[in-house]
């Protein structure tokens, strides 16, 4: 707000500028920026700014908004200049997208000499800077309005800039951009102000927030203090009763209750009976300690919830349920945990979050587990995998339908996914399988909160949480073509990378004694040990199908106690002597041949449901059944076909 209030039109800052791109060797003829992080080093810049990219974001597309439609782009950056987000128009987004205009892209003077968000840095205030006053000729196209943003101690910790064809941008621009930076600013403020009074408002806020959930009060000694209305209409009683009641008269429990508190831990979305007028009720209970000046705890808050039990059973039945949690999820790699808490940081954002990794590192895992980590945990978990869904029938799954609209259409019509996730989270697996047509809608989606069904007219408001996943570099694929640049920037607000397995080759033991203790409990066999020697070839393994494949591996050598020649080798056969024993155990293209035959010949040659139960998509399928020659029409072969004959394996 400082400077942006008072920011000025006269052009001297360009020969500042200008004069600073001379003294650093800038050439007029640069095209992109000299620094663009990318992987890791964007993951950790996009975790240092996640505050300021969650507090822009609304102001960012608000601005966006308005001259939607009109070929400009809004980009946000950090304090030294980072791109952090982008969103904007196809044809000047492609132009962008080509100068490497994109995340990690540094818009410093240094890098990519006078542009509106580097100088605005640089002068520590509001700039305009059009056509031939930006240093290099590859701008010259542009008029870019850019603000700086500050944090409450006055610090340049980010820039907004709005930029445009120059014939296009009118002289009001940069007073739209220095209004959107002050709101950024004050939202920020507003932040840092929220966080010190959290402590100070916890009893009034906890009270206020749980409405219309049924809330009372007690002290230690059990005396029931305030009450709300909706726990007389769930208990049954008038409030004069409630009052002249104990607290353990109302539910089962209040001593572990009251325990728990006093031992420091929490009582957290518990499901407890309690003593209604006329009957006994199932009802999910939270407790609050309330603390005096000293920290001594002197009353509790409980708020009791409905069960939601037809929605939990809507959400097994409609999509996979989300079981997965953080804390169950191995590993001890350093990079590894920085991905985790990352994920744990943003589990409560409303924006996208774009997952990314080859197939195998467990990227719906790391889905569920935010969202269980999130305020949306107790509302539906819906997957879908995109490339599983035939073309013909995806928008209908993912936006319903109405009564008519196609032969075969229910009576009354359908809900499609997004509906049913209203209030949780939607899991779009393999995005990048998803058609060109049902990108748009998705976009549409994500912009406007909104659902039309298949042959319906009506916008249906949805509050849905979208993660996405992929194992395509979606770069490469907008440049083929294949995916929308604008909706790739829309999915890519906050994305995390899962390093493959031959990256986090200190996980490999710990993975490995996992899978032991738990699918030999499961398969009701004795665990197997394996030999350091062998042990060694394991964690050099490249593990093309990553975690997946360590699973699979560890079953088969449960079941058949033989370590597969191509694992036990290594990439140099004579390191361990290889015994000639029984020539009926597989290697592992071997196995997976035999147990794809054994799936599909169990559905009959359905490629969905076969898929399905092999969990992987039908796309990954295809092209394993085309590698191993198989036939699915000739379910009588199949069920006739022997094991082929092999080679040595390694015995334990």
């Amino acid at each position: 707000m400082r400077n942006n209030a008072n920011f000025i039109f006269e052009k001297s800052y360009i020969e500042r500028s200008h004069h600073r791109c001379r003294q650093m060797g800038i050439e007029y003829s640069r095209i992109y920026s000299s620094r663009v992080l990318t992987d890791d080093f964007l993951q950790k810049k996009l975790a240092e700014n996640r505050n300021l990219i969650l507090s822009a974001e609304p102001f960012m597309n608000q601005l966006y908004n308005f001259v939607k439609g009109s070929n400009f782009f809004a980009i946000l950056t950090d304090g030294e200049g980072c791109i952090l987000s982008v969103i904007g128009d196809e044809e000047i987004l492609s132009e962008a997208f080509e100068l490497e205009m994109i995340p990690g892209a540094s818009m410093a003077e240094a890098h990519i000499g006078t542009n509106a968000m580097g100088t605005a840095i640089a002068e520590g205030m509001p700039v305009q800077v059009s056509g031939k006053e930006h240093y290099i000729r590859a701008y010259h196209r542009w008029t870019c309005s850019a603000a700086p943003i500050r944090n409450p101690q006055g610090e340049i910790i980010g820039t907004l800039d709005l930029t445009g064809y120059s014939d296009l941008v009118h002289s009001h621009t940069l007073g739209m951009v220095v209004a959107a930076a002050n709101a950024i600013e004050k939202m920020l403020e507003a932040k840092s102000y929220n966080d010190e009074l959290t402590i100070a408002k916890k009893h009034i806020e906890t009270i206020i927030d749980s409405i219309p959930a049924g809330i009372l009060t007690s002290d230690l000694n059990g005396k029931i203090k305030a009450i709300n209305k909706s726990v007389t209409e769930i208990f049954g009683y008038d409030e004069k009763e409630m009052h002249q009641m104990k607290i353990w008269h109302l539910f089962e429990g209040w001593t572990q209750v009251k325990d728990n508190l006093l031992g420091k831990s929490s009582f957290i979305d518990e499901d407890v009976y309690v003593n209604a007028r006329k009957n006994k009720l199932q009802l999910n209970l939270s407790a609050y300690p309330i603390f005096d000046s000293e920290g001594i705890l002197r009353e509790i808050t409980y708020v009791f919830k409905e069960v939601k039990r037809a929605r939990k059973l809507a959400t097994k039945i409609i999509g996979r349920q989300a079981i997965y949690t953080f804390d169950k999820i191995i590993g001890k790699n350093e990079r590894f945990i920085q991905t985790i808490e990352y994920a744990k940081k943003i589990a409560d954002s409303k924006s996208t979050i774009l997952i990314m990794g080859e197939s195998g590192t467990g990227k719906e895992i790391f889905a569920q587990s935010i969202h269980n980590y999130s305020n949306r945990k107790e509302e539906p978990f819906i997957a879908v995998n995109c490339g599983a869904i035939p073309r013909n029938l995806i928008e209908s799954e993912l936006f319903g339908y109405e009564e008519g609209a196609f032969t075969g259409a229910r009576k009354g019509g359908n809900a499609g996914k997004f509906e049913m996730a209203d209030g949780g989270t939607i899991f779009l697996d393999e995005i990048g399988e998803m058609p060109l047509d049902m990108q748009t809608n998705l976009l549409r989606v994500i912009e406007e909160s909104t659902v039309i069904r298949v042959g319906g007219s009506k916008q249906i408001p949805v509050n849905v949480r979208i993660i996405a996943a992929t194992n395509k570099d979606l770069r490469q694929e907008v440049e083929k073509g294949h995916f929308r640049k604008d909706l790739y920037y829309r999915l890519h607000v906050l994305p995390i990378y899962l390093s493959p397995l031959r990256e986090r080759k200190d996980d490999i033991p710990l993975l490995i004694e996992y899978f032991m203790e738990t699918l030999s409990r499961r398969l009701n066999k004795r665990p197997v040990e394996i030999p350091p020697a062998y042990m060694d070839h394991f964690i050099h393994h490249p593990w093309p199908g990553n975690i997946r494949e360590l699973e699979n591996l560890i079953e088969l050598i449960i079941n058949t106690e033989y370590i597969p020649l191509d694992i036990a080798a290594g990439q140099d056969h004579k390191k361990i002597p290889i015994a000639p024993v029984k020539e009926s155990i597989f290697t592992l293209d071997q196995v997976e041949h035999q147990h794809i035959l054994k799936v599909i010949k169990k559905y009959k040659g359905n490629i969905s449901l076969t898929a399905d139960a092999l969990g992987i998509g039908r796309n990954t399928l295809y092209r394993k059944i085309e590698k191993y020659g198989i036939d699915c029409s000739d379910l009588d072969q199949l069920s006739t076909a022997e094991p082929p004959q092999l080679g040595n394996v390694v015995p334990f």
